[in-house]
């Protein structure tokens, strides 16, 4: 990958923790769990809630749905999780049946939870306070520990030690979740609710079911973070890329709903024109312009006119606007290279007017 293609690399560092979020391979490590001092309730001492010991939550509960059953010495874990109930979770996975567990831990990805049967992750999107536009800060998280919560199970995979649940679909009615995922087609187009922005993209409540939008379709340009497109409580038309029914995931795009600018680009632009941009970044070997929203073109730096040892950021920066000319347009690849015409630093009160003409001072 060259210099230029880094703004396609849309690979980014997972920084949200193990269930920061639900995209392939999200649940790597993250930051180090917290725990309360003795690791669990001092014994003897009522709930979180206020409740002594042994007291049931007020409200009807589906049969069999409580998983922490009997009182006892809760099993410990291990890395193996051997000690859990797969066959349990997958029932209760697949019946979209509400489960109680209470927290024991967590990390800025989200909450560690434990049940009779199991312990799984809730990450911080599936969180009810992100529905609520509440901002999930590390006191909020730590306000949960030793609260039982109502949580459904929202991907389980026995083979790789997964346990995913949600806060918000305990929300929804039984059976909900999967019929809304057979509704869906690839192709459609709607509207959904920004739950949680990370590093790699946009999760979005489709009513019930949560979908990405991976950073490199939120928009035909490029964008440096997710939060430049979107925040927390924002709503967003989306369109479908693909289902999976199986892990229960839905890929989306923000730009497929969209006209795409590289489709007309050599009409419009052709080799040749000379148009007004706008400087969106500058870097070491160059600087990228924008000519509209979603098309953005590279000047290198030996398009300048400046001294091969001058650094582009010296003269140039964001927001900056400036004459430019297309010399090569590939709208298969996404590319545009461009001139810069004139000194743009000198037009500036302030910049740097010392510098001179290109080729000026120069001895043979």
């Amino acid at each position: 990958m060259n210099e230029y293609d880094r703004a396609k690399n849309s690979s980014a560092p997972r920084s949200e923790g193990w269930g920061g979020s639900l995209a392939d391979e999200h649940l790597g490590s993250g930051a180090p769990a917290r725990r309360s001092p003795q690791g669990r309730r001092p014994a003897g001492r009522g709930r979180a809630d206020g409740r002594p010991p042994g007291a049931r939550q007020q409200g009807a509960r589906t049969p069999g749905a409580r998983t922490q059953g009997a009182r006892g010495p809760k099993p410990k874990a291990d890395e193996s999780m051997g000690w859990v109930d797969w066959r349990r979770v997958l029932e209760l996975q697949e019946n979209e049946t509400v489960c109680y567990a209470e927290v024991v831990s967590f990390n800025k990805g989200g909450l560690l939870v434990r049940a009779q049967e199991f312990q799984g992750f809730v990450p911080r999107s599936h969180l009810q306070a992100t529905a609520n536009g509440q901002r999930i800060t590390e006191k909020l998280l730590e306000s949960y520990m030793g609260k039982e919560m109502e949580l459904k199970v929202i991907e389980c995979d026995p083979e790789r030690g997964r346990i995913v649940l949600s806060e918000r679909a305990a929300e929804s009615a039984p059976g909900s979740r999967q019929g809304l995922l057979q509704t869906l087609q690839p192709g459609q187009q709607l509207e959904g609710k920004v739950t949680n922005v990370t590093n790699f993209g946009l999760f979005i409540d489709l009513g019930g079911v949560e979908g990405l939008v991976h950073i490199s379709e939120l928009s035909w340009g490029r964008v440096g973070h997710p939060r430049e497109v979107a925040a927390p409580g924002d709503t967003l038309s989306v369109v479908v890329l693909e289902i999976n029914m199986e892990m229960e995931r839905v890929s989306l795009s923000v730009k497929r709903g969209q006209d795409n600018p590289w489709a007309s680009v050599i009409e419009r632009y052709p080799v040749g024109k000379e148009i007004d941009a706008e400087i969106t970044e500058v870097v070491h070997f160059g600087a990228f312009a924008k000519l509209e929203e979603g098309l953005e073109g590279l000047i290198h730096i030996t398009q300048m006119g400046l001294h091969h040892r001058l650094d582009p950021r010296l003269v140039l920066e964001a927001g900056m606007q400036v004459q430019v000319k297309v010399l090569q347009v590939e709208s298969e690849r996404q590319r545009l290279s461009l001139q810069l015409l004139g000194e743009p630093w000198k037009d500036n009160d302030g910049g740097p007017a010392w510098l001179e003409t290109p080729g000026a001072g120069e001895s043979a």
